[in-house]
């Protein structure tokens, strides 16, 4: 087995123990950073005890740490910065026996972009999209509807941002052509819902997170 393989199943041993699933999901659902005492106040636990899960999925790659000061201060008398966590970068999977889907992945995607089939790929992400969203007995709500399909969705202000890409990997080897696909899956998507109308998904990249976000039609 290789060493990405022990990894993988390494993090999902992690992941067995539920307050650190709760953890994890609780840290990869907010926006930006998360400290110890929001984490404990969010599982329920202590800050001590949350401290050592959290410690526990950044051993396995599932979480990574930064530190800030939660005051905006700086400077002596400003206090010691506060650890923080959040999603790692990377990613875990695993299958049994092993596939190599992401070889693939890359493949088609560098064919296509040499090729020059941009159009092409994102006429067939808006059609799969519009496809999947009339779907009978799928989700109906926009917002659900993305959460279902791998997305995060979280309001900031007047808009809903996704605060994940579910083709991260794929899209820092390919940003233009995998973006203006997810964009236009999306925008399918929403063609195919009955409230999809009351919004417009749009390119709106931050640093972090989906490129896409959606605003209300009616602000637009």
């Amino acid at each position: 087995m290789s060493s990405s393989e022990d990894s993988a199943l390494e993090a999902l041993v992690v992941l067995g123990d539920p307050v650190r699933r709760g953890l994890y999901r609780h840290v990869t659902a907010t926006p930006g950073e998360v400290g110890r005492d929001a984490a404990a106040e969010a599982a329920g636990i202590s800050r001590s005890l949350a401290a050592f899960h959290l410690d526990k999925l950044v051993e396995a790659g599932l979480l990574e740490v930064c530190f800030r000061r939660l005051s905006g201060r700086s400077g002596p008398g400003a206090g010691r910065p506060s650890k923080m966590y959040r999603r790692a970068e990377g990613e875990h999977a695993v299958s049994v026996p092993p596939r190599s889907y992401d070889t693939v992945s890359r493949l088609l995607a560098e064919v296509v972009e040499r090729a020059g089939l941009d159009a092409d790929l994102q006429a067939a992400a808006r059609a799969a999209g519009e496809s999947e969203g009339g779907a009978p007995g799928g989700e109906t709500d926009p917002v659900e509807a993305l959460r279902a399909r791998g997305y995060e969705p979280y309001r900031d202000g007047e808009k809903v941002r996704l605060n994940n890409c579910p083709f991260h990997a794929l899209a820092d080897q390919f940003p233009a052509l995998v973006c203006g696909m997810n964009l236009a899956g999306i925008e399918g998507l929403l063609a195919g819902l009955p409230a999809g109308d009351d919004w417009n998904a749009e390119m709106d990249p931050l640093p972090h997170g989906c490129c896409v976000s959606l605003r209300a039609a009616r602000e637009v």
